[in-house]
């Protein structure tokens, strides 16, 4: 509940997340064994909503990936200052991200011409990546294994595209 109330506090207020999100990625960019031209982002629910407005916020980043993340934002204008690829991976029956959520993200990142890719899992609800979310979809929170081994190796091969270069 605590977590829930905390997370509802950056999402009506996008700039502090995006402030908060952004004062991370700096201190790890200055830890010596970092390479801060080669970075990517992921987040897992709350966290892939935020690694998202991230990238909305201008962020120098190779690549962002959004586990069960809500794609809504306030701004969608802000698409525009994204500055790298983003992949998105949702449950196709998230009761958190409908289908007009989808498409409204998918509008946005056309109309700032971003990088960008969503797969929906069938049969996938909220919280697809995590065992501890039970095995009742109909709660509209359930672990699916399948979305799951299949999001983790969709996360590799986007990963080994944008970075192939900084080998």
């Amino acid at each position: 509940k605590e977590a829930g109330e905390k997370a509802g506090v950056f999402k009506k207020d996008r700039a502090l997340m995006r402030a908060r999100a952004t004062a991370g990625l700096d201190v790890l960019r200055r830890y010596p064994k970092v390479d801060a031209d080669n970075l990517a982002a992921i987040g897992y629910c709350f966290g892939g909503t935020t690694v998202l407005e991230l990238a909305r916020a201008g962020a120098d980043l190779k690549g962002v990936v959004s586990f069960h993340g809500t794609l809504e934002t306030p701004n969608p204008e802000d698409a525009k200052n994204i500055r790298c690829k983003i992949l998105v991976l949702t449950g196709a029956d998230d009761p958190s991200v409908p289908k007009a959520q989808i498409a409204a993200f998918e509008n946005e990142m056309k109309k700032a011409n971003v990088d960008y890719k969503v797969i929906a899992y069938p049969g996938a609800v909220h919280a697809f990546t995590n065992p501890a979310a039970g095995d009742d979809p109909k709660k509209g929170v359930a672990y699916n294994k399948d979305a799951d081994e299949k999001s983790w190796e969709e996360m590799k091969g986007f990963f080994a595209k944008i970075f192939a270069k900084a080998k």
